[in-house]
């Protein structure tokens, strides 16, 4: 039977969510214990897309196949029974045999936290600390310019070499904390993300607010196709995967 979990993880302590030669990584976790859970048999899973080190889930997707009979409630529950307590399964069901987290996405929504204020050791791994203030009009000004549909070359890895760059944002938004007026969260909602790509949008964002690019400047970077005419790289950090959508 297959099944579709969604599940959030604190990501500061592990190598990202793919596996990797090192190890210590979100897949490596859940692939064990669901094996464990499927009578030792080896369960590889799959999902909704990959997150790097440091970055943070708060509604991954995954699906997989298990060998055993097992209700979804049961398999939630021990799940989170095995998994490290910075893994938590949020929920579980059955789908179709031809289900997949990864192709079936129609939308994924990312959300970045940044804090102007003073240096909070306690929030390090999970919100960026910029620790300055930011011009935040300029910046969500230059958000609306990412929305629609573009060739996001110059917001991809450097090394990122495939033959279509071509993305659609649905919406963003720059949210003020009213309870702190030095947090800010950027939100960014599409059909597709490349590697990097949110946090070197989030890292020229942080440029414009710092005044060395203009709002408009976002116009001939999309148009350059450029890595090295953007900004820098956000931390990871601040970095969340928010949702999975696929319908």
């Amino acid at each position: 039977m297959r099944y579709l979990i969604s599940i959030a993880y604190d990501g500061s302590k592990y190598n990202g969510y793919q596996k990797q030669v090192q190890g210590n990584t979100i897949q490596d976790k859940l692939e064990d214990v669901l094996t464990n859970i499927n009578d030792k048999k080896r369960v590889s899973v799959s999902a909704s897309g990959r997150t790097d080190s440091g970055v943070h889930a708060l509604n991954q997707k995954v699906h997989f196949d298990l060998n055993i009979k097992i209700t979804p409630d049961n398999l939630k529950r021990a799940m989170n029974s095995l998994l490290p307590k910075d893994i938590y399964v949020r929920d579980c069901v059955s789908v179709s045999d031809d289900f997949h987290a990864r192709f079936d996405v129609k939308a994924k929504e990312y959300i970045y936290k940044i804090n102007m204020g003073e240096y909070n050791p306690i929030e390090k791994d999970y919100i960026y600390q910029y620790c300055k203030k930011l011009d935040v009009v300029e910046m969500e000004r230059a958000l609306k310019y990412l929305e629609g549909t573009h060739d996001f070359k110059s917001f991809t890895s450097g090394d990122d070499v495939r033959d279509d760059y071509v993305r659609t944002i649905i919406q963003t938004n720059l949210i003020r904390d009213l309870k702190n007026v030095n947090m800010v969260t950027i939100s960014f909602l599409g059909t597709g993300f490349m590697r990097y790509m949110v946090r070197n949008l989030v890292g020229t964002l942080i440029q414009i607010g710092e005044g060395k690019y203009k709002s408009t400047d976002i116009i001939n970077i999309l148009e350059a196709h450029d890595r090295r005419k953007a900004g820098m790289c956000a931390d990871a950090c601040g970095l969340y995967l928010k949702d999975v959508f696929y319908r």
